[in-house]
Parts: C-alpha cells; sequence; structure tokens
C-alpha cells in the first residue's frame, strides 16, 4: 500500500518560529503538486484517502496548520488567523515546489479554503485551480457560534471510545459514514496526555480569535473576504453540502456569479463539511482538478 512521508518546514510569527508538519504522498520528482488543506479542528489525515486516489497524477501535500495535529502550537493564540496561516503555506510552497514559476492545485475544506482563497487572491500567486469545499465569504453567524464554541471545549475523556463517540456526534453534519470510517475520523484528532486522558489534537487558543470577535469585526472580515473572492481568476470548484449551515445556497449562487465564478457541485444529505473519503466524492475533485 502506498505511504506517505511524514516532513516538516520552520515557518515564522511575529511570536517566533514554529515548525509546521506535513504528509507528503506520491513521488517526490512529480512536477504536479496538490495542496489538501484541512477544516478548523482537523487535520492533514483527513485526505489520506483523497491523496491514495490521486498519488499518481500528483504529488499530493496534506499540512497540518499550526496549532494543530503533529505541527507546533504558537505562543501568541491571537495569530490563529488567516494571515499567517497564508505565510505559513506560503513558506511549505517554498519548499515543495521546484522553482517559483511552478503551480499549484488547491483543495480547501473549510478554512482550508479560506487559506487558499487568500492565497489565489494575491498577485502572481501559483494556484491553477482551487477547491473550496463548503466555505465561501458569508460565514453564517449561527454556525459561527456553533464552530466557536465547539472548539473551546477543554474536554478530557477516560477512554478513547467516550472520545471517539464525542468526535462523531459533534462531526454528524459530516454525512454517513461507516463505524471504521468514524474511527479513523476520531483516531486522526484523539491524542492520549500525560495523565492518560484522551484529548483532542490541537491547541486550545484556537478559540481566541472567535471568541474576540465582535459584530463590526465580522462584517470587515466578511468585506474583506468578498474582495479576495473576486480577485480570483482561476478555474474554481466549489462543493457544498446540501444541508450545509456554514455556506448558504445564497452565497453559495453569488459565488458562481461573483469574481472567478465557481463551477457549484451540491452534495445531498450532507452538511458541513463533505469529508470526501469517499470514492463519489473524490470522484468529483478528480474530475475537476484533472478534467
Amino acid at each position: 500500500m502506498l505511504e506517505p512521508k511524514i516532513k516538516s518546514v520552520q515557518c515564522l510569527s511575529l511570536a517566533g518560529l514554529h515548525r509546521m508538519s506535513y504528509k507528503e504522498w506520491g513521488d517526490e520528482s512529480n512536477p504536479n503538486v496538490l495542496l489538501c488543506v484541512h477544516g478548523v479542528t482537523r487535520v492533514g489525515d483527513d485526505f489520506d484517502n483523497m491523496a491514495r486516489a490521486l498519488a499518481a497524477d500528483y504529488r499530493v501535500i496534506c499540512p497540518d496548520i499550526v496549532g494543530r495535529g503533529r505541527s507546533d502550537w504558537l505562543r501568541n493564540p491571537q495569530l490563529y488567523v488567516l494571515p499567517q496561516y497564508v505565510s505559513d503555506i506560503v513558506t511549505l510552497l517554498a519548499r515543495v515546489l521546484p522553482d517559483e514559476h511552478q503551480q499549484v492545485d488547491w483543495f480547501g475544506t473549510s478554512m482550508g479554503g479560506l487559506i487558499g482563497m487568500g492565497l489565489a487572491s494575491l498577485p502572481g500567486n501559483p494556484i491553477r485551480k482551487l477547491v473550496l469545499n463548503d466555505i465561501g465569504p458569508v460565514l453564517a453567524p449561527q454556525a459561527m457560534q456553533r464552530i466557536g464554541d465547539y472548539i473551546g471545549q477543554d474536554l478530557r475523556f477516560d477512554s478513547f471510545e467516550a472520545g471517539a463517540k464525542f468526535v462523531r456526534d459533534v462531526s454528524v453534519s459530516f454525512g454517513e459514514h461507516t463505524d471504521a470510517e468514524w474511527h479513523k475520523l476520531a483516531t486522526d484528532v484523539l491524542r492520549k496526555d500525560k495523565d492518560g486522558k484522551w484529548v483532542r489534537h490541537y491547541d486550545m487558543g484556537l478559540a481566541l480569535p472567535f471568541r474576540s470577535a465582535t459584530p463590526e469585526s465580522a462584517e470587515a472580515d466578511q468585506a474583506m473576504l468578498w474582495a479576495a473572492y473576486d480577485a480570483i481568476t482561476c478555474p474554481t470548484l466549489l462543493v457544498r453540502g446540501a444541508d450545509s449551515d456554514l455556506l448558504s445556497p445564497e452565497t453559495a449562487k453569488l459565488m458562481t456569479e461573483r469574481g472567478p465564478k465557481a463551477q457549484l457541485v451540491e452534495i445531498p444529505h450532507v452538511g458541513h463539511a463533505p469529508t470526501f473519503i469517499h470514492d463519489d466524492q473524490i470522484h468529483i475533485a478528480k474530475q475537476f482538478l484533472l478534467g
């Protein structure tokens, strides 16, 4: 079975240096690179199935964004914001792309899509094709409240099974999955701490920017995100979970009319966000990226 390499790159923030870990799949010499970037509380391991399916066509890079998974935590949690994430990705691309003119394809789920939007909006950016998985410039306030509340719960579980049940319960919007798939989705994000308790993999400081948000800052962020989206020129695929509470049908429709005028695909019986574990979902990405 194809196995990935675990690597890391050193990045810079205003608080100092930190290490970002990433999984690399496929032939290191393949000039075709696909970057897969996860949601706010998830990890690069989420893309294992998709990476295996695409590793014959791409060198697939799946980072753990700082504060999560195998990556370091930031000394200042106020820096868990999009500009820092985009900066880290630019550092990563300098490592993995063979030269400054090399292009990269991007698949971003939720937060990973926002990072992709930020990068794709910049002059001279390297993104050739962009997939936005259940994310857009308008973030429904009730969904942001739900995610913010979930992020900030500093929970400890006596057993893996208890932690896995929690992960499954809060991830029900991902749609139908087998017990084995739910087990992996939990395994990827649960860790044993020094006291033998099972905890989630990320820095609880991730919740700080959510808690610091105000109606005024949310409005400013939305204006900034629309400006970024309108600046994107590469071919863009927007995937929406038909039951999503984060990306509304109205916003999705606007995204097909503005900026890159994204191609829209809706996945039935799924909310926020499609996991792209299953073959039918992977086929949607593969058809767009390689078509």
